[in-house]
């Protein structure tokens, strides 16, 4: 069974820093693609990131593209995003997902809320 545990949210001025978290277990992590996704208040699921199992193809959608990076660490688990230059519109839940892009294969986590706002 795929659970998900987000971490590392909070709130955060425009221009700052915030390191997401997502611990994984139930099923093979290291083999399988993960995805970060968020939602805003009011909007729907927005994908934001992809990697494959091995970490060697990744993909960002266009609006943190140069300001996001993901990566992850197989031998502990755990998938992670580096925000950087946060802006406003950057605000909502960020949840981790097995899957490629909005494919997503099981349930995501319960979240993180990141709040960008001076």
């Amino acid at each position: 069974e795929v659970h998900l545990v987000e971490s590392g949210g909070g709130l955060v001025q425009p221009g700052g820093s915030l390191r997401l978290s997502c611990a994984a277990s139930g099923f093979a992590f290291g083999s399988s693609s993960m995805s970060w996704v968020r939602q805003a208040p009011g909007k729907g699921l927005e994908w934001v990131s992809s990697v494959d199992g091995g970490g060697g193809v990744i993909r960002y959608a266009e609006y943190v593209k140069g300001r996001f990076t993901v990566s992850r660490v197989n031998g502990k688990n755990t998938l992670y995003l580096q925000m950087n230059s946060l802006k406003p519109e950057d605000t909502a839940v960020y949840y981790c997902a097995k899957g490629w892009g909005l494919q997503q294969d099981g349930p995501r986590g319960q979240g993180t809320q990141v709040t960008v706002s001076s």
